[in-house]
């Protein structure tokens, strides 16, 4: 596909939705947001980059994980109506990057095929520069066919900006990092073991800053941790089901979304193909399913809040589409108000 688009100089929100080339995707989508009814009008796209599954934005820059073996970063000018690429995808120095976030003028990954945690330093122009720091995990789990060595699959930032947190599948712990804004360098300050077994997938933090909620692949629950930013120490307190009981078959949550004002809590389940609901404590501290919904479509691989708080979007993998919702602001429940096709969706992130 390469760049392709008709006009400059857009403005208002916009989307960009990532997918699977090497499944039928693609490749990174641009697109404008009715800002009153939420739908997607894709305005153009970029090929130029296998698998870009995760996506990050800096101001007009989008970095984009390449998940492959090799393991790599690009970034993308997305002034105009189509991303197009600036310079050369840069090695992250692991394999099969899924994840990616901004943190102290440096880029992150999470490399889960070599159970790694990458930085590389952002230049003046908002691209990345060769990695300075690669945190290797260690550690399996009991799951044998899923976690025989690390698997780290997401990074992120804490609210305070004080810590890198990274969430590892195949050891069944969240590890806490220091990054070093001067020089790249990640070092480990400490660990937190989870129930083993339960892959923990993807970390949400509360408003607050005080609690996070870790969404678990191999079993369909949700760890509620307290969070001591001044410590740098995380503590689970509870897990909590986000299928209902009696659910059959398999369930995979993979994504997990906190609102603006801490009351719910969403997370996307592939298999079971819904959107859980979540009611969360005043203070963060327990959470409760109240409901779930039909995802739109077929494996939903991502789930993100728009800027305004009020809708959400699923982007389903296996049905090639993202779908939006509406929430209620009582409940917190979703409705489906629309969707856009979008072969091998993996990820949705606004601007």
């Amino acid at each position: 596909m390469g760049g392709t688009g008709t006009d400059q100089g857009r403005s208002g929100v916009r989307a960009y939705i990532g997918s699977f080339t090497s499944a039928g995707g693609l490749g990174v989508l641009a697109a404008d947001v009715d800002e009153e009814t939420g739908a997607l009008t894709v305005t153009g796209g970029s090929d130029a980059v296998a698998d870009p599954s995760f996506l990050a934005l800096a101001g007009p820059v989008l970095h984009a994980v390449s998940e492959t073996e090799a393991g790599a970063v690009a970034a993308f000018d997305v002034t105009g109506p189509a991303p197009e690429p600036l310079g050369a995808p840069v090695p992250v120095d692991g394999a099969g990057p899924t994840h990616l976030a901004l943190a102290a003028g440096h880029l992150l990954t999470a490399n889960y095929t070599s159970g790694s945690v990458t930085a590389l330093p952002l230049a003046e122009d908002g691209t990345a520069r060769p990695a300075t720091a690669v945190l290797r995990h260690e550690g399996s789990g009991p799951v044998a066919d899923r976690q025989s060595g690390p698997h780290a699959h997401q990074v992120l930032p804490d609210p305070s900006g004080g810590w890198v947190v990274s969430v590892d599948l195949g050891t069944d712990s969240v590890r806490i990092c220091a990054l070093d804004p001067a020089t790249g360098e990640l070092t480990l300050h400490g660990e937190t073991a989870l129930r083993p077994g339960t892959g923990p997938r993807h970390l949400a933090f509360h408003p607050a800053g005080t609690h996070a909620y870790v969404l678990n692949e191999l079993e369909p629950t949700l760890t509620v941790c307290r969070w001591d930013a001044a410590k740098g120490v995380l503590a689970p307190l509870a897990e909590t089901p986000v299928v209902p009981g009696g659910t059959t078959g398999p369930s995979h949550p993979s994504e997990v979304v906190v609102a603006p004002d801490g009351r719910f809590l969403w997370a996307a389940v592939r298999g079971d193909d819904t959107l859980a609901v979540l009611a969360l404590d005043a203070d963060g501290a327990g959470a409760r399913l109240v409901a779930t919904v039909p995802c739109g479509g077929t494996w939903p691989r991502d789930l993100t809040l728009d800027p305004s708080g009020r809708r959400l979007y699923a982007a389903n993998e296996r049905s090639g589409d993202v779908t939006w919702f509406t929430l209620d602001p009582e409940s917190g429940i979703p409705s489906r108000a629309g969707s856009i096709e979008a072969p091998a969706a993996s990820c949705v992130v606004f601007g």
